[in-house]
């Protein structure tokens, strides 16, 4: 998936949005999709990303630039004729009718075939695992079974491209996973192009090929999961993804690829230089709980005062005290069943260079 503007599927060139003639929702947009990519567009509300999505289904309207599918601009064609499949948050059921209605009515619209449509409507429920069930009304099912009914609605005319805005928001954690693993494994025995929003990193890294991170209407990193969460290329993006450790600090040497830092209480680190600014300005470094070793020495090594355990089952979260940071975070595997850590005990904790990043100053 390079997603270059020669061989996009979908494009958006140029593209910026306002709703009101002066703020700009989304600034100056370029993106671009392959064919039957997975891309999710991820940020906190406000971000843009669900606008960037609605003027994909042609909700919204662009303010400036082109939106192109399949090379074709689609800015002045409307939702109902882009032939995109759509999945919403709401189910949007039609509660009048039956499933099998439901998922007959997008083919009616096209003009198909009695038997044609009967055809279509049972391949979507097999493959949502709900066959069963073309009698109910949504009114009469859980959850989780609308959601799947809804899937197959945005799928049973067999479009190239599906938008989904948030669609597992309104199911419990243990379903909400279940669904993920769903609609990946779908995707991926149709090839269909597929683009997500949602607020969710865990949903994002677990979903996607790549993901667009949103943040003041601009993409601030778009990356393939393990590339966003291991390498990060500024400081939001590091505290949006994952649970991260920051410190800040002052540039005092770059050499190469690694800047030597100076904290606040006078300790030196070394990390790498990926996004700071230079020699006397300020750095944010970014550390991953689970990189950093407790009671080895190391590239960069500190004494921690241990503040806080957290029992989670496979981990121990340990909070602590490092460098001047009362947040801390170190994750202990739990492979051995038990950790010697107390609270109130100091200990040496240690990470490489190479683990730790000088980003942007926040």
């Amino acid at each position: 998936m390079d997603g270059t503007s020669a061989n996009a599927f979908v494009a958006f060139d140029h593209v910026q949005k306002s709703y009101d003639g002066e703020i700009l929702v989304v600034k100056d947009l370029n993106l671009f999709i392959d064919k039957g990519e997975f891309l999710t567009m991820l940020g906190p509300s406000g971000s843009g990303k669900t606008t960037c999505l609605m003027m994909l289904a042609g909700f919204e309207t662009a303010t400036h630039g082109d939106i192109l599918l399949d090379g074709r601009p689609i800015n002045n064609i409307p939702p109902h004729k882009r032939g995109i499949g759509m999945v919403f948050q709401n189910y949007a059921l039609f509660p009048h009718m039956t499933v099998g209605e439901n998922l007959s009515f997008p083919l009616e619209v096209r003009g198909m075939s009695k038997a044609v449509r009967e055809e279509k409507v049972a391949k979507a429920l097999d493959m949502v695992q709900m066959g069963e069930f073309a009698s109910r009304r949504p009114a009469q099912l859980s959850g989780g079974q609308q959601q799947r009914i809804a899937l197959a609605r945005a799928l049973v005319f067999e479009p190239e491209l599906v938008l989904m805005d948030e669609p597992l928001g309104a199911l419990d954690k243990q379903l909400r996973e279940h669904m993920q693993y769903e609609i990946k494994h779908i995707h991926e025995r149709l090839g269909v192009t597929v683009v997500y929003v949602t607020h969710d990193q865990s949903e994002a890294l677990t979903m996607s090929d790549r993901i667009a991170v949103f943040d003041d209407g601009r993409i601030q990193q778009l990356a393939p999961p393990e590339d966003l969460y291991e390498r990060p290329e500024n400081a939001f993006v590091a505290q949006f993804i994952g649970e991260n450790n920051k410190m800040i600090g002052t540039v005092t040497a770059i050499e190469g690829s690694t800047a030597t830092v100076t904290l606040s209480d006078g300790m030196s680190v070394n990390a790498l230089a990926v996004n700071c600014e230079g020699v006397g300005k300020p750095t944010m470094l970014s550390i991953r709980p689970e990189r950093v070793k407790i009671g080895e020495a190391g590239e960069n090594t500190a004494d921690a005062l241990v503040s806080e355990l957290i029992y989670l089952g496979d981990h121990i979260r340990c909070r602590m005290t490092v460098a001047g940071n009362d947040e801390f975070i170190v994750k202990v595997p739990n492979a051995a069943g038990h950790t010697h850590l107390r609270v109130g005990e100091t200990a040496k904790v240690s990470w490489l260079t190479e683990d730790c990043r000088a980003l942007d100053a926040v």
